[in-house]
């Protein structure tokens, strides 16, 4: 899975950052240093080689290297354009070693070619890492186990364990019941003791490495990213197995299972790509399910519960979805620029994800031609300045209300692009400046390119209302062992059980609790502001409620 995939799809799931070294220091007079730079444009023509054909030389245009354009001024590569690969590597690799990087570990256990992918040789010497051989005892997803270990056809077969680790992975189990699950769990023991150790580590440090084609580098939207969807079935082997420890009332080794999805997610969500986030926010919200059949589980005592409560309140934040769009996502859509600049229409083409008429081909060449980019790349920043703002607004009335012209200026512009894409002289007159072109570039880029916002704001939300209403389950579990009921009301958790209760993050007030004789029902009204009785989208009728019900095991 490429980030170029992921940043035209966003999963339907549920102060700026500022680092030593990368973003230049403001002169004494307040003013950033500016260099500017140009490079001869060859036009290709897709599908063939890069020529560089008599007369036929257009100009590439004019980049300035400086805070408002490319917003951090190196390092440079051997060209003189910004390497914002580096530059995220610089800062997300900061205090990170062989010996406290968690990704070190994660790779050993799943070995240098997840999936079949090869990965570039320097993604793993930036982590100080040596070759891995290519055969020895990795973890191996539920699919390829059943194919080369159980020798079972994919078909109704695999659909079928498939859908057994879909419950497994959220109520207790026995072996008999499911052996093909326990199997594969077994062939994991030891890749998966890899895992749990490597979420001790203090540093999470993934390198971003574009990789090479015969043509041109990829690009910080074409790197590679199989440990990431790995990771997906690595947290469900975590989280069947420590259904299967609480079934056999190993409490303590069954806990220590679900803590490794949660320290798991939280290690995965230091990074700067959406992909990454949003795959550490679906682990933590699994984990979080699962919780619920551990706190119903009658071999779990009061002291214990605590513990739990304690380890989970001394875990590391949460996935920061507005520092990756300010920083990741940013430089992904800033580095596609300068390699529209260095690469031309093939860039264009391969971030469309389609072949572009020759007519349009044309028409994107002479937009190019001479082109100031400098527009284009203010207009990117002020927009990622614009959606950071909106993502860090506490105020949840003034954030929705931002939320919403954001969403319908970026229809607009959407709406325009899709028009260019195929008759993009539509869009512009060959004599307009290079200025206004370059603007045009720009609102291009940014109707392509942005990620959702409405959607990662939903996810963050979400999971964090999510977070809030597990502590307080863990707290009323707590209460319910040491008094034999649960309590009348939530305020009877604090100050003991609970510091403090938190609040609806989506209505500013109480969060809604029943309480019943053999246990309660406790939600927040969700994002549409509307108390639907405690329903989720999968409930009849559904709703939009997050919820948390005790006894939490339906009947699958």
């Amino acid at each position: 899975m490429s980030l170029c995939a992921v940043s035209l799809f966003v999963f339907e799931f549920v102060a700026v950052t500022q680092w030593q070294g990368l973003v230049t220091a403001a002169t004494g007079d307040g003013s950033t240093p500016q260099v500017s730079f140009e490079h001869p444009f060859t036009a290709t023509r897709f599908g063939e080689e890069e020529k560089k054909e008599k007369g036929a030389k257009k100009r590439r245009g004019k980049i300035t290297i400086g805070r408002e354009t490319t917003y951090v001024t190196g390092p440079l590569d051997e060209d003189g354009y910004v390497d914002y690969a580096a530059a995220l590597n610089e800062r997300l690799g900061q205090g990170a070693t062989p010996a406290n990087n968690a990704n070190v570990l994660l790779w050993k256990a799943i070995g240098p070619r997840p999936d079949g992918t090869d990965m570039p040789a320097r993604f793993f010497q930036l982590m100080g890492m040596q070759p891995m051989p290519e055969a020895g005892n990795y973890f191996i997803d539920l699919n390829p186990y059943m194919k080369d270990r159980l020798k079972m056809d994919s078909g109704k077969g695999g659909d079928a364990i498939q859908q057994e680790l879909q419950g497994v992975r959220r109520r207790p189990w026995k072996s008999k019941e499911y052996p093909h699950i326990a199997s594969w769990l077994t062939a994991n023991e030891k890749p998966l003791a890899l895992v749990v150790e490597a979420t001790n580590c203090s540093h999470y440090f993934s390198p971003l490495v574009p990789t090479k084609t015969e043509k041109r580098w990829s690009g910080i939207v074409g790197i590679l990213l199989p440990d990431v969807q790995k990771s997906r079935q690595i947290a469900n082997a975590l989280l069947a197995r420590a259904m299967l420890r609480l079934d056999r009332g190993v409490v303590d080794e069954a806990w220590a299972d679900l803590l490794t999805c949660h320290r798991l997610a939280r290690l995965q969500g230091r990074g700067d790509t959406c992909i990454g986030g949003l795959v550490a926010i679906e682990t933590e919200a699994l984990a979080g399910r699962a919780d619920l059949a551990f706190l119903e589980c009658g071999k779990v005592n009061a002291k214990r519960i605590e513990n739990c409560l304690r380890d989970l309140q001394k875990l590391p934040p949460l996935t920061d979805m507005a520092k990756i769009v300010e920083l990741g996502e940013r430089f992904m859509v800033l580095d596609s620029v300068m390699n529209i600049h260095r690469y031309g229409i093939d860039f264009i083409q391969g971030i469309v994800g389609e072949e572009l008429s020759m007519k349009t081909v044309l028409s994107y060449e002479i937009m190019l031609d001479g082109i100031d980019w400098d527009p284009a790349l203010q207009n990117i920043n002020r927009w990622f300045d614009r959606m950071a703002a909106c993502m860090r607004e506490k105020d949840r009335g003034r954030r929705e209300t931002e939320l919403l012209q954001i969403g319908a200026d970026l229809r607009t512009l959407k709406a325009q692009v899709d028009k260019g894409r195929e008759h993009p002289d539509q869009l512009f007159n060959a004599k307009d400046s290079a200025r206004v072109r370059g603007k045009l570039v720009g609102d291009i880029f940014i109707g392509l390119l942005l990620p959702a916002l409405d959607k990662l704001l939903a996810v963050n939300d979400r999971i964090r209302q999510t977070q809030d209403n597990l502590k307080i389950a863990f707290a009323l579990a707590w209460y319910q062992r040491e008094n034999g009921r649960y309590p009348d009301k939530l305020t009877a958790l604090a100050p003991r059980f609970l510091r403090e209760i938190p609040q609806d993050l989506f209505s500013g007030k109480a969060l809604i609790y029943h309480p019943s004789e053999n246990g309660y029902l406790l939600y927040s009204v969700g994002q549409n502001g509307k108390d639907d009785g405690g329903r989720w989208y999968d409930d009849k009728p559904p709703g939009d409620d997050l919820s948390v019900r005790m006894p939490a095991l339906r009947k699958e």
